[in-house]
């Protein structure tokens, strides 16, 4: 008989993103996204091009439907509400990704509550994310 998982839930590994074939093909995250409107790659993509060009608003909104569309894909795919969401997973990239920017947005908005989870969100789903993509 086996005991209880004493390390917590296993890693959730979301299947690869169909539209990361498009954006490498060097397709627009814009009709990328008309095409595959559930990827919160495309969505981290849209946000993080938002930011980098100074529109906070447009970019903490696609970070926030990347956000959601991951959520809905990890829950698919096993995820309880917390756990690993490892980084080195590259399918997980796309939420990650989303997630950090919506971090970026918020902490520009100020909204110091909502930069506090994010940060704790990304540390919960892999210890190792990478220093840039914490808020």
């Amino acid at each position: 008989m086996n005991g209880p998982n004493l390390l917590g839930p296993p890693p959730v590994t979301l299947p690869v993103d169909p539209a990361e074939a498009e954006l490498a093909a060097g397709e627009s995250a814009e009709s990328v996204a008309r095409r595959h409107p559930t990827s919160s790659l495309v969505w981290a993509e849209l946000a993080e091009a938002a930011l980098d060009r100074g529109d906070d608003v447009s970019g903490y909104a696609f970070a926030r439907v990347g956000y959601h569309r991951g959520l809905d894909q990890l829950r698919r795919n096993g995820w309880k509400g917390a756990g690993p969401v490892p980084w080195s997973h590259e399918p997980n990239r796309g939420f990650l990704r989303a997630l950090s920017a919506l971090g970026q947005a918020a902490a520009l908005f100020e909204e110091e509550e909502e930069v506090a989870r994010v940060r704790a969100f990304l540390l919960d789903a892999d210890r190792d994310i990478p220093a840039e993509l914490l808020p």
